[in-house]
């Protein structure tokens, strides 16, 4: 029996997340990692289920082993969407963090089977109602909505690369969502506007419900159209790795929008603080290592730590 923190809800509801599945190369100021389990659908998948079932779509390579899968599938994970191209390896990256971990180095990136990755649903996933699409080329995130039908949440995250290449596809994407997700470089660079206030209003006027704005340790901002919501970071004293923090937090989110059947204004700011401290446990350890391991009783005491933080009274 898969644990999951407990939800108001009677029915929750299923939670289909597509994206990419890697292998990680990592190098930080302690210590580097070879062939680690990553990639977007893994961290937002592993981090969902926490509080949702979870459908994944992906795609692997012929050198991706049975453990992994078995790592996916521990925590409930539904894998009849992630599909085996026998042709090729999976997906790879290889990265360097640097003193503070403000900056990082791109140092090998080979797509593999990833590049010609289509993600088609099996029929099984079409009756779902909440929908995480990873940071995956804009057109295939439509390919992903134009299979479902009926009342479905999406929340999308995108990546600066489309941005820079595929800007007029990523904004006919934003207007089908109802929840964007972006970090503040990504804002600034699809608005124009440095000040982070500005550019979530502007992305709001580009056609989704609501927006949340990452600010790494400093935070997110959510911008709706009952207001705005500033919420700080976990205080996080053990930063081992920061790769997957941002698909963390994306996947708690809609996880536990999920669990609940609700994502009015109230129950995204909840959500959030669930979210950020999921993502403050990731980054413990290099990997997922410390997000599958972390256990439903850390993530309610730090949930109800920064909940404290927020409303000391």
């Amino acid at each position: 029996m898969v644990e999951r923190i407990e939800s108001d809800s009677s029915e929750p509801q299923p939670l289909l997340v597509v994206g990419s599945v890697a292998f990680d190369n990592v190098i930080t100021p302690f210590g580097e990692k070879e062939r680690i389990l990553g990639g977007a659908a893994s961290y937002c998948s592993l981090a969902a289920s926490y509080y949702a079932q979870v459908r994944m779509v992906g795609v692997i390579g012929n050198d991706f082993g049975e453990e992994h899968l078995e790592r996916l599938r521990s925590r409930g994970i539904d894998l009849e969407g992630v599909q085996r191209d026998e042709s090729g390896p999976t997906f790879f990256w290889k990265g360097k963090y640097h003193e503070n971990f403000n900056r990082r180095d791109t140092l090998d990136i080979q797509l593999n089977v990833f590049e010609h990755f289509r993600p088609d649903l099996p029929s099984s996933y079409l009756d779902s109602n909440y929908v995480l699409l990873g940071n995956i080329h804009p057109a295939l995130q439509m390919h992903v909505l134009d299979q479902l039908s009926g009342d479905v949440y999406v929340l999308a995250d995108t990546i600066d690369l489309w941005i820079e290449v595929e800007k007029d596809a990523l904004l006919s994407l934003i207007k089908k969502v109802n929840l964007f997700v972006i970090n503040d470089s990504e804002a600034e660079d699809l608005t124009g506007e440095s000040n982070v206030i500005l550019a979530g209003r502007k992305l709001r006027e580009m056609g989704p419900e609501s927006v949340i704005v990452k600010k790494g340790e400093h935070g997110a901002i959510l911008f709706h159209e009952e207001g705005t919501f500033a919420l700080p970071a976990y205080p996080v004293t053990e930063l081992r790795d920061p790769t997957g923090a941002g698909d963390s937090f994306a996947g708690a989110l809609i996880g536990r929008l999920a669990s609940r059947g609700k994502s009015d204004f109230r129950a995204i700011k909840e959500a959030m603080i669930y979210a950020t401290c999921t993502a403050s446990l990731t980054v413990e350890a290099f990997g997922c290592d410390r997000l599958e391991s972390a256990g439903v009783q850390a993530i309610r005491e730090r949930a109800q730590s920064l909940s404290d933080l927020i409303s000391p009274n």
